[in-house]
Order: structure tokens, then sequence, then C-alpha cells
């Protein structure tokens, strides 16, 4: 479990395949500080497993569905990276609720410079869309957000914006982030969950009425 407060920026090393899927190293010096061999640790949104360590960096087992769910698909060496160690227990939850759960990606449609912050536009699946509320929270490459507006209904495609401060274009790769990239997205886990539960609720219509349809 993360809280999308990202704790550095590391730089994939290394990618090697692995059946159908890939082997990343990743640079992180502050991750592995206390990291050990099973612990989770978050890439740019994407919770992953260490399997090997060094002095500064360590390497994750990246699966097939991984890489077409995330924008790990192509990574290569040189790509910066967020990073966050999962939350202990006894920790602050400084964001909301991380999973490290990609739900699919976005692309930035358009980032507007402010005086003291930039406003990114990102087009995300319709599928997401219902998933995001103005002033919810979601995680784009790892980061907790606030969404600071959504597109309509009816609008395709469907969008959001997030206003970034200083601090988090600093401290993080949104920073970089222009119109044409693609991004990693997990949606709120309350909205997830109410949307399944959803699903399964019968309709007014369908629930039996005390001695039957009137």
């Amino acid at each position: 479990m993360f809280t999308g407060i990202v704790e550095e920026i590391g730089e994939v090393t290394a990618v090697e395949p692995a059946g159908d899927g890939v082997r990343v190293t990743v640079r992180a010096p502050k991750a592995v500080t206390d990291a050990a061999h099973g612990d989770s640790i978050a890439v740019s949104g994407v919770c992953l497993t260490v399997v090997d360590q060094g002095e500064d960096w360590f390497t994750a087992d990246v699966m097939r569905q991984t890489l077409d769910m995330s924008t790990l698909a192509g990574v290569a060496a040189g790509r910066p990276v967020n990073i966050e160690r999962a939350t202990a227990a006894h920790g602050r939850l400084g964001g909301h609720i991380v999973q490290g759960h990609i739900d699919g990606t976005g692309d930035v449609l358009e980032v507007r410079p402010g005086e003291q912050w930039q406003v990114v536009r990102i087009g995300l699946p319709a599928a997401l869309a219902p998933l995001v509320v103005d002033k919810g929270s979601i995680a784009v490459d790892g980061v907790s957000l606030t969404v600071s507006a959504v597109s309509d209904a009816s609008a395709s495609p469907a969008w959001f914006e997030v206003s970034l401060i200083p601090e988090t274009l600093a401290a993080t790769t949104l920073g970089a982030r222009g119109a044409g990239d693609r991004v990693n997205l997990e949606t709120d886990i309350l909205a997830r969950h109410v949307q399944r539960l959803l699903a399964f609720t019968p309709t007014a219509a369908a629930v039996p009425t005390e001695g039957g349809s009137r």
C-alpha cells in the first residue's frame, strides 16, 4: 500500500527480457536504504517486488499484464521514474490510499503554465471517466493529486485536470511531462468498489415487494 507521496526520482539502468515480461533494474538510493528481498516499491505508480538489490539499486520483474497496462511497456535504460516505498502502518497518510495497481494509461492533452503552478489536462479511457470526480483523488505516475476539473459526461475524449504546485513539478517526473506523453493512472479505490457494488445491485423494478407485484 502506498500514499502517492513520491520519495525520489529514480532511473532505470537496465532492462532484460524475462519470459514474456522484463526484469528492470532501477537506481533509487533512498528506496534501498531499508529495502529487503520481497519488499514492494512503486515505480511511477506500478507496484513492483524487489528480487535483488545493491547499494543504490534494486531489480524487479515486470509481467506481461503490467506491461500491457502501464507505461513500463517499452521501458529503456535512462528513463526517470517516480519512486515510493510501501507506507509503514504507523506512518502518516500524506496523500491518499494508492495500491500501485494501474487502471490504465492516459495521454497528456495540454499543459498550461502559470506563475506558481501548472495545470495539466489528461485524456483518459471512457471506462475510467466515471471513476474520476472533481476534487477527488487520482494517482498520476504514482503521484497523489487532487482533480481540479473534469469533462462533461458526454465529452469525447474524456479528460480531467490537475494543478501541479512547484514542489510536485520539482520532486516528480510530472514537471517534465508535455502534450502527447503517456502517464499511468490509478483511480480512487473507493470509487472502484462502489462501481463494482452497483453492478450487482438489482434495479428497483426487479426487487419483489411484499404480497407480490402490484
